[in-house]
């Protein structure tokens, strides 16, 4: 008789179990999806990625404009000193 009992206090344990579950879950759940909002940023993410490039690559071209324009007044400047020198 007592495994009988013991049986039956196991299962009723075992029963008894999932039914926390909902309360252990509950509250992290709740404050995932009160957080979910910013796991919209992160499908921003990409779009801004590709913003910031397209921001270094037009820097770049201009850095470039840029020293190409000081070679050339490099060149006009030296062109310049040799005419008056001769």
């Amino acid at each position: 008789m007592s495994d009988l009992k013991k049986t039956a206090t196991s299962m009723h344990k075992a029963a008894s179990g999932p039914r926390g579950v909902g309360h252990h879950t509950t509250k992290p759940l709740r404050e995932f999806m009160a957080q979910s909002y910013d796991l919209g940023a992160l499908g921003s993410l990409p779009s801004a990625t590709d913003e910031t490039r397209e921001g270094w690559e037009a820097e770049a071209k201009l850095v470039g404009e840029v020293s190409d324009a000081w070679d050339l007044l490099d060149v006009l400047v030296a062109a310049a000193a040799h005419n008056g020198e001769g």
